[in-house]
């Protein structure tokens, strides 16, 4: 059996900030509107956490037993390395999922049932990334996934749990925190590009190519430029510090368009993660000043 520190590796940690920057993205721009409800941020940030774990151990699990997995580079596998039985790992996906949805319940009771609904769509995108018959993770449809749940209705939600409306500054956010979670993404995938085509297995990296998939991660990370700007003119000025997350940003840009490949793309996802990470905290602190 995996031991605790293996379980945690599968859990892929380093992916973790991709889950608390929608949050605090979206309690900040409720804080500028004069609506946060912080209980109710920390409940959003249990979910979005949980949630990323889900995916995490949902992906080990589908791809470990399809053995897309077998000569992954990257983070431990759990399924795929024989650490953990498969129906360990799906149980532990399925308890993180469990977490996520409990205190999701609590959210939905306190702002609007319809919420379960969202909530519940969320989880069925999880699991059916790799998870099924015809995971959509395996047409290229993953990078928007992740736009959309990691981006948009994670900021989104964040954002109308508390306030309980709706406001364009935070869709403004959530493009911005949306394009990096996706950046995250295209990285991983233009990593696995040789792995994944062998195992037939057609990714927007597969389908694009190498060259497309290195323009597309300097493209999302523009827009997540782009996203600071227009949050700065819905709100104020001094979200413009925001731009500050341009110096790990363009250093994840800097290894892409040169070129590396492999191992040497690893690090990139972990640039990636706290680029995101900085973009929030550096666009939320003006906000919750102001």
């Amino acid at each position: 059996m995996a031991t605790a520190a293996q379980w945690v590796q599968g859990a892929r940690p380093r992916t973790l900030p991709a889950a608390v920057a929608p949050v605090l993205a979206g309690s900040a721009v409720a804080a500028f509107d004069d609506g946060e409800v912080w209980w109710k941020a920390l409940l959003a940030l249990v979910v979005s956490l949980a949630l990323q774990v889900a995916v995490n151990y949902a992906n080990d699990y589908s791809d470990g037993i399809r053995g897309t997995d077998d000569a992954r580079v990257g983070p431990v596998r759990l399924t795929a390395t024989g650490l953990a039985p498969p129906a360990a790992v799906k149980r532990a996906a399925f308890l993180a999922f469990g977490v996520a949805g409990v205190a999701g319940l609590v959210l939905a009771a306190t702002t609007a049932w319809w919420l379960v609904a969202v909530g519940l769509v969320s989880v069925l995108a999880a699991w059916y990334y790799t998870g099924g018959s015809k995971p959509y993770g395996y047409l290229g449809l993953g990078e928007v996934m992740v736009f959309v749940f990691f981006g948009l209705v994670a900021v989104v939600g964040t954002y109308y749990v508390q306030v309980e409306a709706w406001s364009l500054d935070a869709v403004a956010a959530a493009v911005g925190i949306g394009a990096l979670a996706c950046a995250i993404l295209v990285a991983n995938n233009l990593r696995d590009i040789p792995t994944d085509r062998e195992v037939g297995k057609q990714t927007l990296a597969v389908r694009l190519g190498d060259h497309r998939t290195r323009l597309l991660y300097a493209g999302l990370v523009g827009l997540a430029a782009v996203a600071v700007v227009l949050v700065a003119a819905l709100t104020t000025w001094w979200a413009l510090v925001g731009l500050g997350f341009l110096v790990l940003g363009g250093r994840g840009v800097a290894v892409v368009l040169r070129g590396a490949t492999g191992p040497g793309l690893i690090p990139v996802l972990q640039t990636t993660g706290l680029a995101e990470l900085v973009w929030a905290v550096l666009v939320a602190a003006p906000l919750v000043l102001a």
